[in-house]
């Protein structure tokens, strides 16, 4: 089996091909990343024969396309995580950072990694992913025009501190308006921009919300039915995981999104400690869910009250929590997904 690890870049790709004991073979660097360039990287792979796989660093804003243009010409693809390939670089005997060594390393990462998330084609998800994207750079910008706001306020008058959520609603932004309105000072112009900004935002990310709510509706209805999984949280998840059928089991599902125990060989193996591996916006998604359910979830309460007679933590029932949720979100995304018709995305022109 040859590995080709590839080096993906904005404006250029670079690819080593190596054998199945991480001995390099080629090198070969794209002058552009178009889909034309993408398929003279395949002819030039064929010299390796047909048995082969590629293996990509995952930096999927810059290798998207790359992986579309592969995939939609039946090549294997293995998804590589900069960690990963960042210690394949280190532990090897060449010195410095370049492209071809930045692909060897991947390549060889992959070899040693053959349990590796695969890229797939998810129209869907990937929408969603925007979508969920835009909605929270909108958010930040939201709440960095109502930090700004609220000094413009305190200058105005010190006294006058409207409650935390007070800018997120249309009444309550109303009657800053009108109050602004009565006062005759360049800040409090200013102001009244800022709070047609915030009602603007506002009125975008409620939007965007709704869309989502239907969206994930239609695309995991057994996901969206699980207790405490709302649209947000549903968004998140669905463009993280960008395709549950490219994990092999339930417990590579957990070692990706971070909620598998880590080994503990010192004497206390009962114990769940914290693992900062895997995807931490997927992890972030589930500990929500977690988090609600050990709140209102009777099942989840009682299992957190037989962890804590165990004599664990309470954050290490919240961790024994968050791994028995990630085995629900699997299976809940593997129904969801029987219930899709696989949708393949043309080459682009």
């Amino acid at each position: 089996m040859i590995m080709l690890g590839i080096d993906a870049h904005k404006r250029t790709h670079t690819v080593v091909a190596v054998d199945d004991l991480g001995r390099q073979l080629g090198v070969k660097t794209t002058t552009a990343t178009t889909s034309a360039d993408h398929l003279d990287l395949m002819r030039w792979a064929d010299q390796f024969g047909a048995e082969r796989s590629w293996a990509v660093e995952d930096c999927r804003h810059l290798s998207r396309r790359l992986e579309r243009d592969m995939l939609a010409a039946g090549e294997k693809l293995v998804r590589v995580p900069p960690k990963l390939m960042a210690h394949a670089r280190d532990a090897a005997r060449t010195y410095g950072k370049s492209d071809p060594i930045d692909a060897l390393a991947v390549a060889r990462a992959a070899l040693r990694e053959p349990s590796l998330p695969t890229a797939q084609l998810d129209p869907a998800a990937r929408e969603i992913r925007l979508l969920v994207d835009h909605r929270e750079d909108l958010t930040a910008e939201r709440t960095r025009q109502i930090n700004r706001l609220r000094w413009h306020l305190h200058e105005i008058d010190p006294a006058w501190d409207p409650k935390k959520g007070a800018f997120s609603t249309m009444k309550h932004l109303r009657q800053i308006e009108e109050r602004l309105h009565a006062i005759d000072a360049v800040v409090a112009r200013i102001s009244v921009s800022i709070v047609e900004r915030i009602r603007a935002l506002t009125v975008e990310i409620n939007a965007l919300e709704s869309e989502l709510d239907d969206r994930t509706a239609d695309v995991a209805p057994t996901l969206r039915q699980t207790y405490g999984v709302a649209a947000i949280n549903a968004a998140k998840i669905i463009g993280e995981v960008a395709g549950i059928s490219r994990f092999r089991s339930r417990h590579a599902f957990a070692k990706h999104n971070g909620t598998a125990p880590t080994p503990v060989w010192s004497g206390n193996r009962d114990r769940h400690r914290l693992s900062r591996a895997g995807n931490r916006q997927l992890n972030a998604a589930i500990h929500r869910i977690a988090v609600t359910q050990a709140r209102s979830f009777g099942p989840a309460r009682d299992y957190i009250a037989h962890r804590l007679e165990s004599e664990a933590t309470r954050k290490e029932a919240i961790r024994s929590l968050k791994r028995r949720l990630s085995d629900v979100i699997y299976r809940a995304l593997l129904a969801d997904a029987t219930t899709l018709e696989p949708t393949v995305m043309p080459l682009a022109a």
